[in-house]
């Protein structure tokens, strides 16, 4: 029963959040989960990742390397826990470029591998959307494999995601699995809540701002006809859509003199979104929604997310014994066994590469 690390950071430019766990057949064990954030500095040049050149794209690999480092020695010095005892380290990285429908299709996650081996002495399995994109998918979404073993046995459900970016995967049994991004989770409400309190917060905490807004329901119907949610699965999408520029075309005037209520939108358009999204592409009836992210703590958005999905009930994701935020991690932790062992790691069927293939490159720890 092996141990293995995962370790993610999202669209939401937040930190480093990592988890441990034990991989036993078709269940899992949470051993341990922390989220790590970034220091100040490193989190805005994060968020300027797109925009940065070469010299200082390369610089911060190196850095979030360091980061991502740090975040998983940390984890097991707190519990106690060997290195020797971790099979591998499965790390996304994060993501600041995914163009897999551009001319050339690409996708780019920074967190240098070889760094995170280095210090921890653990062998890493890192850069698995690259091979999806190669064999012709999205590259994204990539935790449905995860959720199709550890959850497909039991009813139709969606497992919900609300990171930077939404995604959903609707599994059960006997069902094909379906997943997609669903649009923005916390992105474009970080962003909002940065602008709100002029960089002191880096979310809105518990959805309190968005709580003392009020919703312009024609900003979401304007959203909502955005090209993206209309465009059936598979699909995928980011920061190159959901940004500051996106918030100036639908709001206008509206960033500056009412940004509590340009906040209170999006909050209300992030459920909504979801559950449209639902409407249009779940052809199953969903016995319940399991909601894991760090939008879970929100509680404007998951009240927004009960009305919008109602009768089917939201359960969070510790319902099923994972902390919220260890959901992805725990799943790139897996993603990352399946590599070592050699076999296939993602559903080309949400994707929609090709073929399956085998995604990650591994960079092997130092002999012990």
């Amino acid at each position: 029963m092996p141990l293995a690390l995962g370790l993610m950071s999202g669209t939401s430019c937040d930190g480093v959040s990592a988890a441990l766990a034990r991989f036993n057949g078709r269940r899992v064990r949470v051993l341990a989960s922390q989220t790590t954030p970034y220091p100040q500095r490193l989190a805005r040049l994060v968020r300027q990742g797109a925009r940065l050149e070469a010299p200082q794209l390369s610089a911060l690999n190196m850095l979030l390397g360091e980061q991502f480092a740090k975040a998983a020695l940390g984890l097991l010095r707190k519990h106690g826990v060997a290195a020797a005892r971790v099979a591998v380290i499965g790390s996304h990285g994060h993501t600041v470029y995914h163009g897999p429908h551009d001319p050339v299709p690409s996708t780019l996650q920074l967190g240098s591998p070889a760094v995170i081996a280095q210090r921890t002495g653990i062998p890493v399995v890192a850069d698995f959307r690259s091979r999806d994109v190669a064999a012709g998918g999205e590259g994204a979404p990539l935790v449905p494999y995860f959720d199709q073993v550890f959850f497909g046995g039991g009813p139709a459900r969606a497992l919900q995601n609300i990171g930077g970016i939404a995604n959903v995967t609707v599994v059960g049994r006997g069902l094909a699995p379906l997943a997609f991004d669903t649009g923005p989770g916390n992105c474009l409400l970080d962003l909002m809540a940065r602008r709100i309190s002029r960089g002191k917060l880096s979310c809105d905490l518990n959805g309190q701002l968005a709580a003392r807004g009020r919703i312009d329901h024609r900003a979401v119907e304007r959203l909502w006809r955005l090209p993206y949610f209309h465009r059936p699965p598979p699909k995928s999408t980011g920061r190159e859509l959901f940004n500051e520029g996106l918030l100036r075309e639908i709001f206008g005037s509206a960033l500056a003199r009412s940004p509590r209520d340009v906040l209170a939108t999006l909050t209300y358009f992030t459920a909504y979104s979801i559950a449209q999204s639902y409407r249009r592409f779940v052809a199953h009836r969903l016995r319940e929604v399991i909601v894991s992210g760090g939008g879970v703590f929100n509680r404007t958005l998951m009240r927004h997310l009960a009305g919008c999905c109602a009768p089917v009930p939201l359960r969070p994701i510790e319902h099923y014994g994972v902390p919220a935020q260890a959901k992805e991690p725990v799943a790139f932790a897996y993603l990352a066994l399946r590599a070592l062992q050699q076999r296939i790691n993602h559903l080309p069927s949400a994707t929609g590469a090709k073929a399956g293939c085998i995604l990650g490159a591994i960079t092997p720890a130092l002999p012990r």
